[in-house]
């Protein structure tokens, strides 16, 4: 039989990566700067906030701005006017400030709690556990994706988030703004340019609160001033011609304080009764709901709830921000082997020797040449094929083993001894029959 032989086909593999190089990759890049919600990060990962900041920096402004006016002409003229203790003044003022700032800064520049979202090898494993057969029903819609916990003794839904492919911890939402989920999350705060949840929540009650008592101070402080200039000049108009801004920071702070009281009030509420806004705006725990429904998350009692939430400790962050990329590691897979070498034997595969070694592939050159030789059995065809009583249509064969949908008309060359011109097979010394196509490549000595 004529000798096949197969030769290597040369494969571009990758160059082989030394550990140093793999290392230098993996920190070119940062998790904080593949972060897939919207939010913007500086100081290398270490500031994390929402991309939508502009009112928090009118917030700054406005704060940062009116402050200034107030150490400069009011201050001023408590220090000028009464030095035995118009220092007090500028000194509470000054640590107000600096707490309202640090409160601000604290919770507009951290995690608020952002869940991570799974990986694309975790959501397709929750996709499997999750999925539910179709229906053949026309009107058949899939039930929600829900599970329930108890708490307390009172249920509690964990819904599915189709953007982040987790179900989400009990008082967890999805921000439409940062496009995240945050746990216990509260609200989207723009005037703080950030979402307010579990891990900077009380910052930003400490924040209203505190801002709520500096405005109070300034408003104080600035009609005391105008009072003052009146007595001492003998007309209202004289005192507002001697400091015409007083009447600035007056105005802002009447206006600001309103409606940062209120805002301080609800939550004030909101935490003594340890609720979310979210929870308070949906009515999770409302008694029209159902008249056993309540609020499991409570401490039973005003002080309980305000020691967890303000006291409490300091929950971590889930975020590896600053982290680097690990990069996939997983080797490069070759391509499948040919059906041509799944019946071969093991000495056979051995012929062609793969290795898999630094991400590529490399074939051993000393392998040595394999053979192909044709087996015979792949055309034996069964003797009822040859009987008259089922005569094939058109003289022409059954498929063969290997060669469906092709067949060769009798009679296309000489015939052999032992040949059936007729069907085309050719009738072995052993009883066998075989088909002429079979026998082009064999020689006379093979038969």
């Amino acid at each position: 039989m004529t000798d096949a032989e197969y030769s290597p086909v040369a494969t571009d593999s990758p160059t082989k990566l030394s550990v140093e190089e793999i290392v230098k990759m993996s920190h070119t890049a940062r998790k904080w700067e593949v972060f897939p919600g919207r939010n913007k990060f500086c100081c290398d990962g270490r500031i994390m906030m929402a991309r939508q900041a502009g009112i928090f920096y009118f917030t700054c402004i406005l704060i940062i701005g009116t402050c200034l006016l107030f150490f400069i002409f009011d201050c001023r003229y408590f220090v000028e006017t009464y030095p035995s203790f118009g220092f007090v003044v500028p000194l509470a003022a000054g640590l107000l400030f600096i707490f309202v700032l640090s409160t601000l800064f604290r919770t507009s520049f951290s995690d608020p709690g952002v869940i991570p979202r799974s990986t694309p090898d975790e959501a397709a494993d929750l996709e499997r556990q999750i999925e539910v057969p179709s229906s053949c029903q026309p009107n058949y819609r899939p039930p929600p994706r829900v599970r329930e916990v108890i708490i307390k003794g009172q249920m509690v839904k964990l819904k599915f988030c189709y953007t982040c492919k987790i179900f989400r911890p009990p008082r967890a939402s999805h921000c439409s703004v940062c496009d995240n989920c945050v746990e216990r999350f509260d609200h989207h705060c723009p005037w703080v340019g950030n979402c307010v949840g579990k891990r900077n929540y009380r910052y930003f009650y400490l924040f209203i609160m505190s801002l709520s008592v500096l405005c109070l101070f300034i408003f104080a402080v600035v009609v005391t001033h105008l009072v003052l200039r009146t007595q001492q000049t003998g007309q209202f108009l004289i005192a507002l011609r001697d400091s015409p801004v007083s009447i600035i920071e007056a105005v802002v702070c009447f206006f600001s304080v309103w409606s940062i009281l209120g805002l301080a009030g609800f939550h004030t509420y909101l935490v003594s009764s340890n609720q979310t806004t979210n929870e308070d705006i949906k009515g999770s725990f409302s008694s029209k709901r159902a008249q056993d429904n309540f609020n499991p998350f409570s401490q039973g009692s005003c002080i309980g709830n305000c020691c967890e939430i303000i006291c409490g400790p300091e929950y971590p962050s889930l975020l590896d921000r600053r982290g680097f990329v690990v990069p996939d590691e997983t080797p490069v897979q070759m391509s499948q082997p040919s059906d041509m070498y799944h019946n071969q034997s093991p000495k056979e595969r051995n012929a062609v020797n793969v290795r898999h070694e630094s991400y590529g592939s490399t074939v051993d050159s000393h392998a040595q040449p394999q053979k192909n030789y044709s087996n015979q059995n792949d055309y034996v065809v069964p003797p009822s094929a040859l009987s008259s009583e089922n005569p094939m249509p058109n003289n022409r064969l059954p498929p063969i083993r290997g060669h469906e949908g092709t067949s060769a008309p009798a009679g296309i060359r000489e015939q052999l001894p032992g040949e059936d011109k007729a069907s085309g097979l050719y009738s072995n010394s052993d009883g066998t029959i075989t088909h002429v196509e079979a026998m082009k490549d064999v020689g006379p000595g093979d038969v």
